[in-house]
């Protein structure tokens, strides 16, 4: 998630139930969720038993022999890391902190190295690492083959969501004003180069990396898997949306296409063994002017949802600098998506807008196959994507949250189902699996029970006749997913972030990272939340800002149910704050602001935060969690209301495992197969400084270092044991 300074606001403004409104009104206790527990883990964390081989063609190979399956550890087994205002990723003492991958690294061989103070060509970004390190994924690589039992070469998928431009830029955050053009889009100009040196620091990279006797990774320059997909790489459309009118563009009439990803936040794998990345807030790139007269009332309030409002200028300004400039026509021209009085759809950049906002398959196998977008998935603010373990002869169930506040949480099941012969198969898995089936979005009821309420053209009133968008096809509801899921009553929920099903369980869990609006007057005190305290030392009332975890479980026995139970496993506070803090937590494994979430293979939860409310006391942080199951949990009585959380987690169950570098976020997470290496991504370290200011962070460089005053930049933390064993594994 990028700081809010870089947002385009896109919060929910319909009238539909807030979760919060819900929430701690649950007033009886539901016995412990049988079942699950035979799902297979394979296709979580070290997913790596059930994935086949990918040939270079994509065909399916036999899989390789899985990896030793490991256990978890029945309770927490490292020194839990203390509060840290340190400018360096701080880890148990037992473990080290390897630097890699920053920002503006070459990719092949032939380019400078990153420079401070020299400016790198903006087209040189095509080849080197973007900005601003997310969401992750590693395959185990043999013979240029998906071969999970390696662990000592692989590929790593690496989202890049969005620039630091103060930083990034030899000039900063320069711009000129343009005489004439004052209180217009065009009113600042950025530099064609910037502009290009932005646009390709969003998006994907793939490496080969490889790992060495000394447990340390290094870059395989010029391997022919290293690539990167940015903003400008043209992109394929599949799905109900691909080829609809609204699809249509200049750049191509046919709606097939489209060029660029933007703001990739979180991420997955797939069960076919292909790389989905998400667009978040791709907004913040489009500018518009007022067209109010040209186009549909109804397409104006679909903008005006999906937070692109008349008089848009754009967080970047991609769209100014002047075509002369231009390397090809409409080069920057496309990010203004303006509807021209005297042109069509499909001669300006109208729908550009519409081909940006969905779940993007990457195969790192196939070098030459290009992105795809799946759009029946749904088009919203996507934080990541999570499989529900696969089981053979039943569809594959994906989950996704939309990260804006009193935004919502969906559920897309496959119409085809599982089979042995789809491991590996890359991109016609997708294909198979993310074209046709089923969207969802949830509705939590006060009793505890939820149901998924689906979104399918010409049910639950998602027609032409619906007073919010006059569907007339199921193009029409992927392209605006808020507005169907407005329609139909879904619930309102705290910027839903990062979630993913546990490998052992199936139960699904889901951060909300905060609400800084809870007890003003839109959002008063209720039983789902029931704080509203003072969270950094000042003496105004700032709501319940530290977030909470919630989680559920479907009904019957696989994760395609339609509907479930859920509690609230865990809410984030300052362990001495005694209104806040109502899962007991300890200076050991309190936290603010959950966001990350991730299982590995053995059920261990891993959970990141992107805070600013702590930061008086601590970095943001990650913690390992051994989660129980739904309803173990007890009542609390909070100010009069009864709520419902969790089992308290005591220190043997939830510590603090890693704290950040200063002003970062923690963010993305993955395993080597033998899980013997863990890969996080630290995401704007120094985020409040400028080059003209100084910043307080110089990490990645600090991590050695702590006298450097090199610029801060993104890169991935690699954490090892310096026994070489296993992360939570036995001591040696």
């Amino acid at each position: 998630m990028q700081p809010s300074n870089e947002l385009v606001e896109d919060s929910n403004t319909s009238n539909n139930t807030h979760f919060n409104d819900i929430l701690n009104s649950l007033v009886n206790r539901r016995s412990v969720l049988q079942g699950g527990a035979g799902m297979t883990a394979a296709m979580m964390f070290g997913s790596t038993g059930l994935l086949g081989c990918s040939s270079d063609d994509n065909t399916a190979s036999n899989p390789e022999a899985p990896v030793t399956e490991l256990k978890a550890p029945e309770t927490i087994n490292f020194t839990p890391v203390e509060h840290s205002m340190a400018d360096q990723v701080i880890v148990p003492e037992d473990y080290q902190v390897q630097a890699f991958l920053p920002l503006g690294l070459p990719i092949v061989s032939g380019l400078q190295d990153w420079s401070d103070t020299t400016a790198r060509a903006g087209e040189s970004f095509e080849f080197r690492i973007g900005d601003n390190h997310d969401g992750l994924w590693f395959y185990g690589l043999k013979d240029g083959k998906l071969d999970n039992s390696v662990s000592d070469r692989g590929l790593l998928a690496i989202n890049h969501e969005y620039v630091d431009t103060g930083r990034l830029n030899p000039l900063g955050d320069f711009t000129r004003p343009v005489a004439g053009l004052e209180g217009t889009i065009y009113a600042n100009q950025k530099l064609s180069q910037d502009v290009r040196r932005e646009v390709n620091c969003h998006g994907v990279c793939v490496v080969e990396v490889v790992r060495g006797a000394d447990n340390q990774f290094t870059l395989v320059k010029d391997s022919r898997f290293n690539r990167r997909i940015t903003s400008a790489t043209v992109i394929e459309l599949t799905g109900p949306a691909a080829g609809s009118d609204l699809m249509k563009t200049k750049f191509d009439p046919s709606g097939l296409t489209t060029q660029g990803i933007n703001n990739q936040c979180g991420s997955g794998d797939s069960p076919w063994g292909t790389y989905l990345t998400v667009e978040e807030n791709y907004a913040g790139v489009f500018a518009r002017s007022d067209d109010s007269a040209v186009i549909s009332t109804e397409l104006n309030n679909a903008r005006n949802r999906y937070g692109l409002r008349i008089n848009s200028a754009g967080g970047y300004l991609w769209h100014t600098p002047p075509s002369e400039e231009a390397s090809f026509t409409d080069e920057f021209a496309r990010w203004d998506i303006t509807a021209g009085a005297t042109t069509s759809a499909t001669e300006d950049y109208r729908n550009a807008f519409h081909t940006f906002g969905y779940i993007t398959e990457i195969d790192p196998f196939d070098p030459d196959a290009r992105a795809v977008k799946r759009t029946a998935l749904g088009r919203f603010s996507h934080e990541n994507c999570g499989y529900a373990p696969v089981v053979v002869g039943e569809p594959v169930v994906l989950y996704m949250g939309d990260d804006a506040r009193g935004e919502y949480v969906y559920k897309f099941v496959s119409e085809a189902t599982w089979s042995e012969s789809d491991a590996g198969s890359g991109l016609a898995g997708g294909q198979k699996f993310l074209d046709a089936g089923t969207l969802y979005v949830a509705k939590f009821n006060a009793d505890g029970r939820g149901e998924w309420i689906e979104l399918t053209f010409g049910k639950n009133g998602l027609d032409a006749s619906n007073t919010l968008y006059p569907f007339s096809s199921q193009a029409d509801v992927c392209i605006f997913t808020r507005l169907a899921a407005d329609s139909v009553g879904a619930t309102k929920m705290d910027r839903p972030e990062w979630v993913n099903a546990s490998p052992i369980t199936g139960e699904v869990y889901l951060t909300l990272t905060n609400n800084s609006q809870r007890g003003r007057s839109a959002q008063p005190l209720d039983a789902a939340n029931p704080r509203n305290y003072d969270a950094d030392g000042n003496s105004s009332l700032d709501g319940n800002v530290n977030g909470h975890v919630i989680r559920w479980k479907e009904d019957g026995t696989g994760n395609a149910a339609t509907t479930f139970q859920w509690d609230v496993y865990l809410f984030g506070s300052p362990f001495d704050n005694i209104n806040a803090n109502l899962s007991d937590l300890t200076a050991q494994n309190d936290l603010s602001s959950p966001d990350g979430l991730q299982f590995d293979s053995r059920g261990v939860l891993w959970i990141q935060t992107d805070d600013s409310a702590y930061r008086y006391r601590t970095n943001c942080m990650m913690l390992v969690a051994l989660p129980g199951t739904v309803g173990d949990g007890s009542s609390l009585d909070v100010n009069g209301v009864t709520t419902y959380v969790g089992a308290k987690p005591s220190i043997t169950k939830l510590a603090r495992f890693l704290v950040g570098p200063i002003e970062s976020e923690i963010t993305g997470i993955t395993f080597t197969p033998d899980l013997k290496t863990l890969f996080i991504s630290i995401q704007h370290p120094g985020e409040r400084g400028t080059r003209a200011g100084g910043f307080a962070s110089h990490w990645p460089a600090s991590q050695t270092d702590p006298s450097s005053t090199a610029l801060p930049r993104s890169a991935l933390a690699v954490i090892t044991r310096k026994d070489g064993g296993v992360i939570l594994g036995e001591t040696s």
